[in-house]
């Protein structure tokens, strides 16, 4: 475990106010479909065109993760731009009420969960659409907490608020001052859920390094160490885009993999690798569904 020299790069969704309105009403009576066609015509060809960094670091991704041949790595980052551009305009059609369908792999483990006492903690990550899973579980027995980057777009955090308060899920917003910390462990404490991005460091710089799909990756510490501090189960989430409006959620639990007597950064970092693991599966079946535009595998 170290610290690094500076934080990743974090992202927002792009568009003025004004646009991500537009695009609202427009939901009211566009068909997604060919709303999902235009974008794939036209919007897909232009970013891939003019935002070079995140084209090369997914055929990065394709090649030397997936070990896919050339040309099937440029089928795949054009395949992964219309996949995240589907799942950016998801969120808008949700903010607009449509409704999407949900299968649920691992459902009992979420529901037994919330019927305990204890509190829990969910660990997410930048594959698939992770915020759907806000829209699809109404947390009625326990409050759901979940982290989130402050610097998002104004409409964004707006509807996120709306809908996701129906459901009694707060956002907490990442604070610099590091203050969300305490909001999590108290909510841990009393017997409450909290959803944590597992997967890019932000706030703090300590991380911890595991083995994803062939290569090191840094991930936060403070997930990991908070989960092994307040001795807390730990899942790991995945929701992930089968097709237009069908999404599967993937439900697992994360357990340290060490001797009982193994010390506690010993099985912060096991915890940490376990949930790579589960990461890499859902990666395997879904590898076009990888949404983290830098260089994530580090020295090479």
């Amino acid at each position: 475990m170290e610290r690094l020299e500076h934080e990743e790069w974090q992202g927002s969704t792009s568009g003025t106010v004004w646009m991500h309105r537009t695009l609202m009403r427009s939901f009211k009576y566009l068909n997604l479909r060919f709303v999902y066609l235009g974008m794939a015509l036209f919007v897909i060809p232009f970013y891939m065109l003019f935002a070079h960094r995140g084209y090369i670091t997914m055929y990065h991704y394709f090649r030397r993760r997936h070990h896919f041949g050339v040309w099937k790595s440029f089928r795949y980052v054009y395949l992964n731009h219309y996949r995240f551009g589907q799942v950016i305009l998801d969120r808008f059609a949700v903010y607009a009420g449509r409704q999407f369908e949900f299968e649920r792999d691992g459902l009992p483990l979420f529901d037994a969960l919330c019927s305990g006492q204890e509190g829990f903690i969910i660990l997410s990550c930048h594959v698939g659409n992770y915020e759907m899973a806000g829209y699809t579980f109404t947390a009625d027995k326990k409050r759901y907490n979940a982290l989130v980057y402050s610097g998002e777009a104004e409409t964004v955090m707006e509807n996120r608020n709306r809908i996701l308060s129906k459901h009694n899920i707060r956002i907490v917003p990442v604070k610099e001052d590091m203050s969300h910390i305490f909001v999590m462990n108290e909510a841990l404490a009393n017997g409450e859920i909290v959803s944590i991005p597992s997967d890019r460091i932000f706030g703090s710089s300590r991380s911890v390094e595991c083995e994803l799909l062939g290569g090191k990756v840094k991930l936060p510490l403070g997930p990991f160490a908070m989960a092994m501090q307040r001795q807390v189960p730990t899942i790991a989430i995945f929701v992930m885009k089968d097709s237009a409006y069908h999404y599967k959620v993937y439900i697992r639990r994360v357990e340290a993999n060490v001797a009982a007597d193994a010390s506690r950064q010993e099985k912060v970092a096991s915890l940490a690798q376990q949930f790579t693991r589960e990461m890499e599966t859902v990666l395997k079946a879904y590898p076009e569904q990888w949404f983290n535009y830098f260089e994530y595998w580090k020295n090479e």
